[in-house]
């Protein structure tokens, strides 16, 4: 009776030790909704290819190395005839208030005719702390960034947008 009680209690200990574990599949799966949630919606297929776009590898310029990426936005605050073909992003944003009180800092402490653009592939507000005709200029104002603008500049890494 012992050995069978014993028994028993051992296969049903294992299946209820073999039943409640979770997979790899269902951590996955909770996984990417709670990201696709985190994105606002976004799907994690869309998500990659932004990602992918963001990284896109960079493009020399007279043997410099810079971020350029072609992108179709739209001039939020100004006349649309103030944005030229390169654009020096210096910050982006997700709220357009944001993006014009940055704007409003390059006006007033830096003396810069900046202005904000929306669009892209992630919809954002990016902040222009001057625009270009020609990327050689545009170039060398990026290289010489740190030097030209004194305020705290929030991108990781300032870079150029090519208007499409």
């Amino acid at each position: 009776m012992k050995k069978t009680a014993f028994l028993f209690t051992a296969i049903l200990i294992a299946l209820v030790m073999t039943s409640c574990h979770s997979n790899e599949m269902n951590y996955k799966a909770a996984y990417d909704k709670a990201m696709e949630k985190y994105r606002d919606g976004v799907g994690t297929e869309q998500y990659e290819r932004i990602l992918a776009e963001k990284q896109r590898p960079n493009t020399v310029v007279n043997g410099d190395s810079i971020r350029l990426l072609p992108m179709h936005v739209n001039v939020t605050d100004a006349d649309p005839s103030v944005q030229l073909t390169y654009s020096v992003i210096v910050a982006s944003f997700k709220q357009k208030f944001n993006a014009i009180t940055m704007r409003d800092r390059l006006h007033k402490e830096e003396g810069f005719s900046s202005y904000v653009l929306f669009g892209g592939p992630d919809k954002k507000y990016y902040v222009v702390v001057k625009g270009f005709e020609e990327l050689d200029v545009a170039t060398a104002f990026l290289k010489s960034i740190d030097h030209s603008v004194k305020m705290k500049i929030l991108e990781p890494k300032p870079w150029i947008l090519e208007r499409i």
